[in-house]
């Protein structure tokens, strides 16, 4: 049986000489797996329409036997092209990619994370590069997931706390214009590294780079 859907693509990886591995965001099947066969070769069907951070709809063929399904058919939306330009906007995107894939079971519904993973691609494309983008994120990846500290129990400043509150509840634009302070930042920073590692086992790589911090 062959299923739709509209996704983002969060990785690839070679599976063969010829075929590709492509993981896929997508709101109403959560994360996914399929092998785009042939997506190689240079007359490939696929041959440009299923890279880092792309939005695509597509179909595939679900196995009976494995997590890892057939992709048949891609329709490009949108390629968010200037990620790839600018490597401060490709590591923060990349690891936010990667928190998602460390902190989400697969094929699961996934709207406000895919909601997320889109807005902060956008934020990403319109504004500069600043920690407190991936800060959002991460607080409201948490909040998305049922996993929100609390701050009351939380030894943070009073500022910080007022900075937590900023991130998580306004809109993009707004975030982007936030300037905390190099305190607040590596208080706040250093705050959701425990607690991430607390709550993920483990802080996917790239953390440091998407943050500005030496490694």
């Amino acid at each position: 049986m062959i299923e739709t859907a509209a996704g983002l693509v969060l990785r690839t990886r070679p599976l063969t000489e010829t075929s590709l591995i492509v993981h896929w965001l997508t709101p109403s099947l959560g994360r996914l797996a399929t092998v785009a066969k042939g997506a190689r070769r240079a007359k490939s069907p696929f041959r440009g329409k299923v890279d880092l951070f792309y939005l695509a709809d597509f179909s595939f063929s679900r196995s009976r036997r494995s997590e890892l399904h057939t992709l048949r058919e891609v329709s490009l939306c949108e390629t968010h092209s200037r990620l790839r330009e600018d490597l401060g906007r490709l590591q923060q995107a990349s690891y936010c990619a990667a928190l998602v894939e460390q902190a989400t079971e697969t094929e699961t519904p996934l709207h406000g994370v895919f909601d997320l993973m889109s807005g902060v691609l956008g934020s990403l494309l319109a504004h500069p590069v600043q920690p407190a983008t991936v800060i959002a994120f991460e607080l409201r990846l948490l909040t998305d997931l049922g996993l929100r500290p609390d701050l009351d129990q939380s030894k943070l400043n009073p500022g910080t706390k007022q900075i937590v509150k900023a991130l998580t509840e306004h809109d993009w634009p707004v975030v982007a214009r936030l300037r905390p302070t190099a305190a607040q930042a590596a208080e706040l920073g250093h705050f959701l590294h425990g607690f991430l590692a607390y709550q993920l086992g483990k802080i996917p790589k790239g953390r440091e780079a998407a943050l500005g911090l030496p490694p």
